[in-house]
């Protein structure tokens, strides 16, 4: 165990402090302080070596007095403090003390929060990988400790925010929340909390969790709701769009489309009920007329394969007029997709408005959008089923909708450089979205840049004004 601490932590033999360990068993808290005293009086205590998980217990019910002291010979000695009921609980875990109320089914509260939140995990996970992320997320990350405002005392994960922490409280508190403060100021759900914080969460009933919020949630268990309501929101698409697939191949084959008959071929495809038939024709696994020929076998496979032609060229080909919109309020800035198709942008190239597009149809994931000469298209180039002639919608192009472009920067290695870039990019009307050094040397810094920008005219623009920069050698844009 002394191997792999050195190993975990990478550190040497004289750096760990629990070689030489001891462990006091008391009767009663009390006499863990009182014993706590007598040590650090008899011998100097190390610094920051000290936790008293008694009165901020673990999530998981854990309880004792760490403290690490220079004993005899100037050796370090770890002390560990405890009553005998919180050396079982160390020793056997929470099963040592679970309270079952015959007849009621009533187990203890607070001391059980972290199982019920692990068995949340387990509901919300879709696969056992995500289950895996998640846990190892809950478990391997340093704490924060906040308060709420009767007091409550609530664990968390370092960097966490606002979002967690009404998470932590309870997941109808998350899903409504919109608001918080925190020691009494109006903060952005964003923020980071710190030890000591007082939280206030302000919710509004019917709200819902912003798909955004995966971006800045650190605990497990935020994670889990988001991506749960992300899913949910996209089946609901890909149901409605899998619905209308299937009425226009009905309705072209001049068949009639009837739930019974659907349901007779449910284990066909392997689903369960009818939304799942309609969601797998949403996200692509399935194609519409493969479920009109699994109800009409009669069909010539030369008159199957001509509707799937002419039924293929329609959804490829076919233009809206009609602004389309992603939600309730969004509208999409991209023409040439079926009303409810899911649509994202592709973090390989980052299309902008400007820029020739095509969507590519990815199953399970809808259309992703790509610039026409992103290097990633070779994948796909002998798959033009999978082609969506789109462009950008002037009209549906909001003006205060930005998006994201990647810049290639190399700036000289001398003080100022990186805040001149910056403050050029600001001065532009331009936003840093994300940044990161990618390499450096005594020369010159390789900085990856994420710019909010309105189009491709705004970002050369951008693009011009690094340029004209002295400390800048090089602006690229990235399409890989």
């Amino acid at each position: 165990s002394i191997w792999r601490k050195m190993q975990h932590k990478n550190i040497n033999l004289e750096q760990l402090s629990d070689i030489m360990a001891f462990r006091v068993m008391v009767d009663s808290p009390s006499q863990c302080y009182a014993a706590l005293g007598v040590f650090h009086s008899e011998y100097q205590i190390v610094p920051g070596r000290f936790k008293d998980y008694i009165s901020i217990r673990k999530p998981n019910g854990y309880q004792s007095l760490h403290t690490t002291l220079m004993g005899p010979g100037n050796h370090r000695i770890e002390i560990q403090i405890r009553t005998h009921e919180m050396h079982e609980v160390a020793e056997l875990g929470v099963a040592a003390h679970w309270v079952y109320k015959q007849g009621e089914g009533v187990t203890e509260g607070k001391q059980f929060r972290w199982l019920r939140e692990l068995l949340d995990l387990l509901e919300d996970a879709p696969n056992s990988e995500e289950f895996l992320e998640h846990t190892k997320i809950a478990m391997y990350q340093d704490q924060v400790f906040c308060f709420s405002p009767k007091g409550d005392l609530v664990a968390l994960q370092r960097g966490a925010t606002p979002v967690d922490f009404a998470y932590a409280v309870h997941s109808a508190v998350g899903d409504a929340c919109m608001g918080s403060r925190v020691n009494g100021r109006i903060v952005p759900l964003r923020h980071v909390l710190s030890n000591g914080d007082q939280v206030e969460i302000l919710t509004q009933k019917g709200h819902q969790p912003s798909p955004t919020w995966e971006e800045f949630v650190v605990s497990a268990k935020a994670k889990a709701a988001v991506r749960r309501f992300v899913r949910a929101q996209s089946r609901d698409q890909y149901i409605e769009l899998g619905k209308g697939l299937l009425e226009k191949a009905f309705k072209e084959s001049e068949r009639s489309l009837t739930d019974a008959a659907l349901l007779k071929v449910l284990e066909h495809f392997g689903a369960r009920e009818l939304n799942d038939l309609y969601a797998t024709i949403g996200q692509g696994q399935h194609h519409a007329l493969d479920v009109l020929l699994a109800l009409y076998p009669d069909l010539q496979q030369a008159e199957k394969v001509q509707r799937q032609d002419a039924f293929v060229n329609t959804l490829l080909e076919r233009k809206e007029t009609v602004p389309q919109t992603r939600g309730k309020h969004a509208s999409l800035p991209v023409s040439g997709l079926i009303p409810g198709m899911a649509m994202h942008y592709a973090k390989c190239c980052h299309p902008v408005p400007g820029d020739q597009i095509v969507g590519i149809i990815a199953t399970g994931r809808g259309v992703t959008i790509h610039t026409r000469d992103c290097d990633n298209l070779k994948a796909v180039e002998n798959q033009p089923e999978r082609w969506v002639d789109v462009s950008w919608d002037s009209q549906a192009i909001q003006e205060d909708q930005h998006h994201v472009a990647r810049l290639q920067v190399f700036i000289e290695n001398a003080p100022g450089s990186l805040g001149n870039m910056c403050t050029i990019i600001g001065q532009s009307k331009a936003n840093i979205h994300n940044l990161k050094i990618s390499n450096r040397n005594t020369d010159l810094y390789e900085i990856f840049v994420d710019v909010e920008i309105d189009d491709t005219s705004h970002l050369a623009t951008v693009m011009a004004a690094l340029r004209s920069n002295r400390g800048v050698t090089s602006v690229e844009r990235m399409k890989q």
